[in-house]
């Protein structure tokens, strides 16, 4: 995701204005009655311990069970001494908080957004005797690459596993969900050639379909792996729906997270808003369109922002625009600068595969000068200044500061 995990890792990134990406696992487990969490992190964990904090705003701070961060460290055992390089080596540095009486392990990505009670889930994982039960849904072939693609026979038992393959004739995509008998991933992880492998998707579940009952639960409500910066958009944009896939509004099912004291959003006598989200602390004086304005951020008058996400405590100045563009945490767009500018949609030139529907990225801390016009697919690398620009005028495709 570029800039925007640049200085967090992709379960911190916020969502939807208020939340964060893991808001969504977290509440999802205690809504299923999951009390007992632990949450294994590597990249970057400081943005995602400081939001977990002792859990509190998801009742995780509990005396038995509750929510515990468990840091990266370098393995004094074994033959390697080195740092896990996988999800299967992090569950294997990690395999003494399961102990008994734990007769099933429920193992969940992070950086997903979706609702799901996993406790039909597991009636399933139990009735069939399954040593491990992955959750699937139907994705388009195109999206094949991006996925695990389970093929299973009529009884849901998984037959053929393939990581992200270029083609496929399966159109069922793991979602990273999994529950397995405690036995199973202990022993394996721990014993044989189980020991010696690092990622679960590449190494572990092929494997443990040739020789162990798996099983495929297939999930039909919404699910979204936003593990790419046009994914991430997407899902962002998809809230502004008339009716949404994703509804944030039920009752019965409530998404969680560290809400921050700020008064109600304030929207001036001349602004003009449409099709929005607007978080608590926003103020807007200027146009918001089809847009989600984090807390705490500021649209001055005269100011026009469309199709865009803009992160806490973001100030667009006046006469400045922003159009189809992601500004993270604290940027500031100076006035009359313009984001998101003109119709040359040229790729990024440093990542050209995975930024080229003309968004643009703004990175934390950011500054865009004042009358300077950005381009369409640009990157602008946290922190920047007016001292990083090369001039007035920024190119569609290319990359500040870095």
């Amino acid at each position: 995701m570029s800039v925007l995990t640049a200085l967090r890792s992709e379960a911190a990134a916020p969502f939807g204005g208020k939340y964060r990406i893991i808001d969504f696992t977290l509440s999802n487990c205690v809504n299923s009655g999951i009390f007992s969490v632990a949450v294994l992190t590597q990249y970057r964990p400081r943005s995602l311990n400081e939001h977990i904090g002792v859990g509190r705003p998801w009742d995780l701070d509990r005396t038995a069970g509750g929510v515990r961060l468990l840091q990266p460290y370098q393995s004094t055992k074994g033959e390697r001494g080195a740092w896990q390089e996988g999800t299967a080596d992090a569950l294997r540095f990690n395999l003494d908080i399961v102990r008994d009486p734990v007769e099933e392990v429920l193992i969940l990505a992070g950086d997903h957004i979706y609702q799901m009670d996993y406790r039909p889930m597991l009636r399933f994982h139990q009735e069939r005797a399954a040593d491990m039960t992955l959750a699937v849904r139907s994705v388009p072939g195109f999206e094949a690459y991006r996925y695990g693609m389970v093929t299973a026979d009529p009884d849901g038992r998984v037959i053929h596993f393939e990581e992200k393959p270029r083609r496929t004739r399966s159109t069922s995509a793991s979602m990273g969900i999994y529950i397995f008998r405690r036995e199973v991933l202990v022993d394996w992880l721990s014993s044989g050639p189980g020991q010696r492998q690092r990622d679960l998707g590449r190494e572990v579940i092929p494997a443990l379909v040739e020789g162990k009952r798996v099983f495929a639960y297939p999930f039909q409500g919404y699910w979204a792996d936003a593990g790419t910066v046009q994914a991430y958009w997407e899902a962002n944009m998809a809230l502004l729906a008339e009716t949404p896939a994703l509804d944030l509004y039920d009752p019965d099912w409530v998404i969680h997270t560290l809400s921050e004291e700020r008064p109600a959003a304030l929207i001036g006598p001349k602004a003009r808003v449409a099709g929005n989200l607007l978080c608590d602390g926003c103020q807007v004086d200027g146009t918001v369109i089809r847009s989600i304005i984090s807390p705490g951020v500021y649209v001055a008058a005269g100011a026009v922002v469309r199709d865009a996400i803009i992160m806490t405590g973001a100030v667009i100045e006046p006469g400045a625009e922003v159009d189809r563009a992601i500004l993270d945490k604290r940027v500031r767009v100076g006035q009359d600068a313009k984001v998101g500018w003109g119709d040359d949609n040229t790729p990024n030139r440093n990542w050209p595969e995975r930024l080229n529907t003309g968004l643009t990225l703004v990175g934390r801390g950011a500054v865009v000068p004042a009358g300077t016009i950005v381009g369409r697919n640009v990157i602008i690398h946290p922190y920047a200044t007016a001292r990083d620009y090369p001039g007035e005028v920024v190119a569609s495709g290319e990359t500040i500061g870095g």
